[in-house]
């Protein structure tokens, strides 16, 4: 079945300079799921829609770029060293990343041992982990960076959608149709709840909505430059951060600590 994520973007139909070719092989890069390590053609072919022959020029573009590795007895590709030198490209390039450590830190060292701290960007319809202080605990939030959570549906997502100028949200929601055109309604009224949340709270919550095992809370971070806005999230196992423990001990540290970076603290 095809990855929605993976044929195209609304904007590729309306764009004359899209490079259609050039956005299939990344499409194949962004197959890998969390914990895959290898992928065949057809495992490319079933998740992108695209025919077997295009897959195999891509795979061996991809492999002379040294952006993936073939294996010959297993038929099987892995990423390459290519993409992880793009990846630390990308986060040595984020100043809001080395910029956040100490406050994330922070954050992670307060009342509750259970705590997870993250800062996404948004990419499509998913929030990003760029940045991530895990919990030191055994039964915690197995989350690092790269992981994707839904934007809609996340605490962390929805302080983004609260944060991002009009234009911005609206593609969201256009992107979002296009995956999903029956869950208008549930996504409008997620956004109205956590936009009424922000306004009040200075945050946003999700208690379940992401997971049921999970809580969290989270603010909009804004880009010094003025344009894009991260998010910066705290939670964990709901057995352990109870929604008023987390609201109580945890919401004006981190409505103080989305501010501060968002002023270049």
């Amino acid at each position: 079945m095809n990855d929605p994520d993976l044929v195209g973007d609304v904007a590729e139909d309306k764009d004359r300079n899209f490079i259609t070719a050039l956005a299939r092989g990344l499409d194949l890069l962004r197959c890998f799921r969390q914990g895959e390590t290898a992928l065949t053609n057809q495992d490319f072919a079933a998740r992108t829609g695209l025919p077997k022959p295009t897959v195999s020029r891509l795979t061996h573009t991809l492999c002379v770029l040294e952006y993936l590795v073939a294996d010959p007895r297993t038929g099987t590709y892995r990423l390459g060293a290519g993409v992880l030198q793009l990846g630390f490209s990308v986060l040595a390039s984020m100043g809001i990343v080395e910029r956040a450590r100490d406050t994330m830190r922070a954050l992670s060292n307060g009342p509750n041992s259970y705590i997870t701290v993250a800062l996404a960007e948004a990419y499509k319809t998913d929030a990003v982990y760029i940045a991530v202080e895990k919990s030191m605990e055994n039964v915690s939030l197995t989350m690092q960076v790269g992981a994707r959570l839904p934007i809609f549906h996340s605490a962390i997502g929805r302080a983004m959608l609260v944060g991002m100028d009009d234009d911005d949200r609206a593609l969201m929601f256009e992107r979002a149709s296009v995956k999903d055109p029956e869950g208008h309604a549930d996504r409008k009224a997620a956004f109205d709840q956590a936009l009424a949340e922000y306004e009040s709270l200075g945050y946003c919550c999700s208690y379940g909505d992401w997971r049921p095992d999970v809580n969290g809370i989270a603010a909009p971070v804004f880009a010094l430059s003025g344009r894009g806005v991260y998010g910066l999230n705290v939670g964990g196992p709901s057995f352990h951060v109870k929604k008023k423990h987390l609201e109580r001990a945890y919401g004006r540290l981190l409505v103080d600590a989305a501010t501060k970076l968002s002023n270049g603290g």
